[in-house]
């Protein structure tokens, strides 16, 4: 009598390696990611940009302008990387001098003119740390830009999109929602300059990086941020326009929630937000 074969176990997936915090920094940094220009062309049906600070020039590493996305009227303050060499080059890799932080105050007083909403878009290593930043004021005009953002009487939604790092994201970061990108990372220092700071060894990066707390989750959970952005599978890198698509959904329904505030509710909520960041003790 044959013996009846049993059928095979079809073979356990293994489970899903866990992202760890240096995966999305090098999400966060990969080139291929969406970029602000990219951005603005998805989401904006116009756009205008304006130019300069009216003291010294037109950084390019900062752009700003008004836009509309659906049928609300916005200005666009973001830090531009740009997307080839000479892109780069101009926008110094999106490391903001002085005169763009400048820049985007000064536009930034026309939207609170106009009562016109501000979306910031934060994508930067940080701000430009050269000589001729410091000799023209960085340090002045990265507090000076945490003090305006902090008072300006017009919604603020903020969105980092890829890098936040230090004081050069902090200076467009000041706003009433802060979205951030499941694979973007929002720290005071990068990894690499943390592990170099506490161990001087770069090598050590990775646990630089899990140790600072910079991904979405870990920072939705310490309320430094109030809403994680899905991206494609495999990252915003995969698919420009769905991550766009995701983002532009965020920011209508942030706006919309804001948009139903006065003035001095809109001042007090910002007020006690930015008086609770560092309170871990509910």
């Amino acid at each position: 009598m044959a013996t009846k074969k049993t059928a095979a176990k079809p073979a356990a997936k293994k489970p899903a390696a866990k992202k760890t915090a240096m995966d999305c920094v090098k999400l966060a940094r990969d080139p291929k990611r969406p970029h602000l220009k990219d951005f603005i062309s998805l989401i904006c049906s116009d756009f205008e940009e304006l130019h300069g600070d009216r003291l010294v020039n037109d950084d390019r590493g900062l752009i700003g302008g008004f836009g509309t996305i659906d049928s609300e009227k916005v200005l666009i303050l973001g830090h531009h990387k740009g997307a080839t060499v000479e892109e780069n080059m101009e926008a110094n890799f999106g490391m903001v001098n002085p005169d763009g932080y400048r820049k985007a105050m000064r536009l930034a007083t026309l939207a609170e003119k106009f009562r016109v909403p501000i979306v910031t878009f934060v994508d930067t290593p940080g701000a430009y740390p050269g000589d001729t930043a410091e000799a023209r004021g960085q340090a002045e005009a990265i507090a000076k830009s945490l003090e305006f953002f902090s008072m300006l009487k017009t919604p603020i939604v903020v969105v980092v999109t890829g890098e936040g790092g230090s004081g050069g994201a902090l200076a467009i970061a000041v706003g009433d929602t802060v979205l951030m990108l499941e694979n973007a990372v929002y720290s005071v220092i990068s990894p690499e300059g943390c592990a170099g700071i506490l161990w001087r060894d770069g090598s050590k990066a990775p646990e630089a990086a899990e140790a600072l707390k910079i991904t979405a989750p870990d920072l939705l959970k310490l309320g430094a941020i109030d809403e994680v952005v899905k991206e494609p599978a495999g990252g915003a890198q995969k698919n420009h326009a769905s991550t766009a698509a995701n983002v532009k959904k965020a920011v209508l329904k942030a706006l919309k929630s804001l948009k139903a505030l006065s003035t001095d509710e809109l001042l007090d909520r910002r007020y006690a937000k930015l008086r609770a960041m560092g309170n871990f003790y509910k």
